[in-house]
């Protein structure tokens, strides 16, 4: 299992101290997300200010861009950074993909699936010189002259990684993706009860194995230096908790354990405007099946014995400030 960090994209004029930071304090990977800046110029100023650490997108939007573009950008940074980055796709949900960004939504697994194999096809005609021709259902790609082919890299071989919750896009990643980006509202039970063997499901249908699909999880963790740190931490999660379930893509989780009834209430009050009231809807018992606690030396061990053979990859759903804290974290998932 590997331990990686997420950095926070506010500012974008930290990244290169933080990027630094992570590497030398010995995490595997570090992650940026795509809320207030674009991803790829994130990753772009991580690879120029590291040398060995890993880079991820977890994630950046699929259904924003076009598979070109996206093989592109990526393209761009696997050389940059020879060969060290970890694309992650996500789909988002329908709201913001309409709304925020006036692009179209359908069919999000199918779409998803045919966004890598659309890329893929793009990735190979860059490396090998072969004709562009991908026929798809959403995607028609038949042209690429010299004048817009960059050519081949070192190291062209990128891991895709899919962001999945429900079933389908956990199939996604088991088809054709390389990894698995597991989203933090997610429990011990859900992972194995339904990430897995929808996972193994997508595996199946086209050889693979387990091996093929690395499985990264951003974790809720209530840490601090003492009980009562802990404790505050933890209790600060059921607010996060409470605004994640009561978005209905995420309903399965909840109704996994008999929540489906706290996923509508929670839905109800986000309608009406009465965020204040949501945490109240998370009991202790929810929140104990979705936090791990334990002080920075601890919670390396912690995130092991919860997660076992279930994950390959592990980060704490924190933003990774440079504190020398994380060395203890790092140094107790090691010891």
């Amino acid at each position: 299992m590997k331990i990686d960090a997420e950095i926070p994209a506010d500012p974008l004029s930290d990244m290169p101290l933080l990027s630094r930071r992570a590497e030398e304090y010995g995490f595997d990977c570090l992650w940026v997300n795509e809320t207030k800046h674009d991803p790829f110029v994130q990753l772009a100023l991580a690879a120029s200010q590291t040398r060995a650490i890993a880079v991820g997108s977890s994630v950046a939007l699929a259904f924003t861009r076009s598979p070109t573009a996206l093989a592109y950008a990526a393209w761009d940074l696997q050389a940059l950074s020879k060969g060290r980055l970890l694309l992650g796709l996500g789909s988002q949900v329908k709201g913001h993909i309409e709304r925020r960004f006036g692009a179209k939504w359908e069919s999000p697994a199918p779409r998803m699936r045919e966004v890598i194999l659309a890329m893929k096809a793009v990735w190979e005609c860059w490396q090998k010189g072969t004709k562009l021709d991908f026929q798809g259902r959403f995607f028609k790609l038949d042209l690429m002259t010299p004048f817009f082919n960059p050519g081949p890299i070192a190291s062209p071989a990128v891991p895709v990684f899919v962001a999945g919750v429900n079933g389908g896009m956990c199939r996604v990643a088991g088809e054709v993706g390389d990894g698995l980006l597991v989203h933090p509202l997610h429990t011990a039970g859900y992972l194995k009860e339904v990430i897995a063997p929808a996972l193994s499901v997508g595996l199946a249908k086209h050889g693979r194995r387990r091996g093929d699909v690395a499985v990264a999880a951003s974790v809720f963790a209530a840490v601090g230096e003492r009980d009562r740190e802990i404790k505050k931490a933890k209790n600060q999660y059921r607010r996060q908790v409470a605004f994640y379930a009561s978005t209905r893509t995420y309903r399965r989780v909840m109704e996994l354990h008999g929540w489906g009834d706290v996923c509508d209430r929670l839905h109800a009050l986000s309608v009406k405007g009465e965020w204040d009231k949501m945490a109240e809807e998370v009991t202790d018992d929810i929140l104990d099946e979705f936090v791990v606690e334990g002080t920075w030396e601890e919670m390396g061990g912690v995130m092991r014995r919860r997660y076992g053979d279930a994950v390959d990859r592990v980060r704490l759903y924190l933003p990774f400030d440079g504190d020398e804290k994380w060395k203890a974290l790092v140094g107790g998932f090691r010891a």
